[in-house]
């Protein structure tokens, strides 16, 4: 049987398209219960995207995110921007599903204690193999080099930034963490307000100050999104809301 040239060229043609875009998992499921599921809210008078744990908690789409988790082949991922998205989607849902496994809890930091705080505590399997919270964004996203990702991942509280609804992406990657820090940073109650010649930040800030000298420094990374005046000192002193980000 002959197979003419144009069929062999559609053939490849397919088979190179299906490699290309079978590299990220399909994320459809995630984005619908991101749409369903997390709404703009208000909690403590502080403005974010709430999260509707009470009904997430009893969708069964929500494990099946879970196990595409734990099923996927972490090797496929070949560029940075495929890992960041795919490491951030994996932090936002482990920290879903820690709320989601001790619901109704009212903090995510009651989940865990002094000794064995939340972030340690094993949540779910990446690539076969059981991780936490803290290897996720410490052993993974941090050594990746991009400081936007503390504006990207989200650890089910209020003060923390906005989830968004929707998954990340590779192909959409950095405008999308563009927006996270933009938003974040326009949210006076969590993120940024000036007042008198100081700029009063979100501890992240603090607490991750260092990963932010790779963009010249906290004051930089956030001039960058909000223009300060030259004589505008950073504070990194705004309360932190660990109450969870439900609606």
């Amino acid at each position: 049987m002959k197979i003419s040239l144009e069929l062999l060229l559609a053939c490849l043609a397919f088979f190179v398209s299906f490699n290309v875009t079978a590299i990220e998992p399909d994320w459809t499921t995630y984005n619908q219960l991101l749409k369903d599921y997390v709404k703009v809210g208000v909690t403590d008078d502080i403005p974010l995207n709430t999260v509707n744990y009470s009904e997430m908690h009893r969708d069964k789409r929500f494990k099946q995110v879970v196990k595409q988790l734990e099923f996927y082949d972490v090797s496929q991922l070949d560029n940075k921007n495929e890992r960041l998205s795919f490491y951030i989607n994996a932090y936002n849902i482990f920290a879903l599903k820690m709320v989601i496994d001790h619901w109704e809890v009212k903090s995510i930091k009651n989940i865990g204690s002094f000794f064995s705080p939340v972030w340690k505590k094993p949540v779910g399997k990446l690539n076969g193999k059981m991780v936490s919270l803290h290897h996720v964004e410490h052993e993974v996203l941090r050594k990746m080099d991009d400081p936007r990702i503390h504006l990207a991942i989200v650890c089910a509280s209020v003060s923390c930034p906005d989830l968004r609804n929707e998954a990340y992406a590779a192909r959409q990657l950095d405008q999308q963490l563009d927006n996270q820090s933009l938003l974040f940073l326009q949210n006076t109650k969590k993120g940024l307000f000036i007042k008198g010649n100081t700029a009063h930040v979100s501890k992240i800030f603090g607490w991750f100050k260092k990963d932010f000298k790779k963009q010249g420094g906290v004051k930089s990374y956030i001039n960058h999104y909000v223009p300060l005046a030259d004589n505008i000192e950073i504070d990194a002193d705004i309360n932190y809301n660990w109450l969870v980000n439900k609606n």
